[in-house]
Order: C-alpha cells, then structure tokens, then sequence
C-alpha cells in the first residue's frame, strides 16, 4: 500500500502537483481539511510536499483553519479539531474500508479455530467478525449486536451478547450492566479497536462508557488485539483507556510514527503492518 494512500471514499488520493502552485488559498484550505479528516494527523512536511508550497506557507493555513476551529494546531503539524465527538458511524464505515478489510483479514489469521473471543464497538472490528466467518466452532462474547449479527450467519459459532444501554448510532452496549457481564469471561483473545492512539502510547476514545467495557475486555482477555487504521495516529480524543503497552499485537495498514514503534518495542508489543 502506498504511503500517502488516502482513505476519503469520496476523494481519491489526488498528490499535488505542479498545478498545486495555482491553487487559491481557500481550495489549498479546503483539502488541508479534508487530507486531516482522512489521516487523523498530518505533519507541516507532508502538506508542504504535497502542495508545493513553503513550511511558512502550510503553518499559516493551519493557524487559519484552527482559528476557524476545523482542525487543531499541534506542534509540527495539524490534527482533528474535536477531543469530544466522534465521526458519525455511517460515516465510519466506509472511511478506509479497503485497508479495514486488509486489517481484518490480518488479523483473523492469527486467531485460531476452537477459541473464545471479546469482540468490542467498532467498525474495524466488525471487519475483524466478518473475516472470521470461515473459522469453526469459536465462541464469541461481544457488545456490539453488528458482530452479533454478522457472526450469526456461522451455526458452528456460539454467541453470547452481553446487556446494557443500546446506543442507537452503533448498535453498541454499554453500562454497568454490560461492564459486569463482560467480567464473568475470561477468554483466550480479545479484539478492540480504539479512536486514538497518541505518539506515547496512550489508547484513547470519546464515550467514557466504551472505554470501561473496553477496559473489562482488556482485564479479562488472556491476549489482546488491537485493530486501527493508520488515522488513528496521534488522533485526539477525550478518554483514556490505558496504554499500547498492555496490548499483545497492533494490527494497522501503516507503519506507526517513530516514537509510538519505540514505545511498542520497548513494552514487546507484537506490529502486524497490512
């Protein structure tokens, strides 16, 4: 997969070129959002390759859209405005769904037959269900009623759904009633996808309810996956769930940033790159 790959379903990777000197200010602007949107954090390099333009240049369109409040100034770069909401979910399902697919399939070929699994919210990780569907007699405990749903289909599998809250956008489960269920598994492997993961490792989210269902699965799993596209970088978002560190293997479609493989290293973290 190429490095600069987009994963805008809407609009294609299109690399500036020499044209990119006769773009206004306002559409150089328009896809400096877009290009934020899709990767989750881009660095004042990338975009100044990208348009053919000055650092200086890139550094004043970032402080235009971050006083606009469409995306968020960081030092070297630029990321997502908002720490408190997430992208809609009919939204996220078919932003990078190419490389959700490629990711899935990776990581199913690391779960056996004959096993037990938590599988949390997430689009992602619905992929993960769906790649899975060849697999025989795997018992399955998850969240998320799309899971529930799509590993219906495969008799030889036992699903067990657990109770809560029903948050209508997702199909998600979450509360107390869902965190204590969760607690009465231990099972072999758990799979949860994540809004965020910042360059030192922190694992971040936006619903505080998720991160604590999430937060059960991770307590309660003998070894843990974690599924993200590469826009989950130095994505920000609001709650904390605990650390890449705790995690047995990230299973993504880019090569991290530097100092998150540092961290990965250093806490032996297994990387899957699709």
């Amino acid at each position: 997969m190429s490095e600069h790959a987009s994963c805008s379903p809407n609009d294609p990777a299109t690399p500036a070129n020499a044209s990119s000197k006769r773009m206004s200010p306002a559409d150089r602007h328009g896809r400096i959002q877009k290009i934020v949107q899709n990767q989750g954090f881009v660095t004042i390099e990338y975009l100044a390759r990208e348009f053919a333009v000055t650092p200086q240049t890139i550094r004043r369109d970032i402080n235009v859209l971050s006083k606009e409040g469409l995306i968020q100034r960081f030092h070297g770069g630029a990321g997502m405005g908002s720490s408190t909401e997430n992208v809609a979910y009919n939204e996220r399902k078919i932003l990078c769904f190419e490389e959700k697919q490629q990711i899935a399939k990776m990581a199913a070929r690391q779960i056996p037959d004959h096993v037990s699994l938590f599988i949390n919210i997430g689009t992602t990780t619905e992929a993960v269900a769906r790649a899975l569907s060849g697999h025989r007699r795997l018992t399955v405990i998850t969240n998320n009623l799309n899971v529930a749903n799509i590993m219906s289909n495969n008799e030889q599998f036992e699903i067990i759904v657990a109770g809560g809250l029903l948050r209508h956008r997702d199909g998600g489960l979450i509360g107390e009633a869902t965190i204590d269920f969760i607690r009465q598994f231990r099972v072999d492997y758990g799979i949860i996808g994540i809004s965020g993961i910042d360059v030192d490792g922190t694992l971040l989210d936006f619903d505080y309810r998720e991160v604590r269902a999430a937060r059960a699965i991770i307590d309660n799993a003998r070894k843990v996956f974690l599924v993200a596209d590469h826009t989950k970088f130095s994505r920000n978002a609001m709650v904390r769930l605990g650390n890449i560190g705790e995690i047995h293997a990230l299973f993504t479609d880019r090569q991290p940033p530097a100092p998150l493989v540092d961290v990965m290293t250093r806490a032996e973290v297994d990387l899957f790159v699709a």
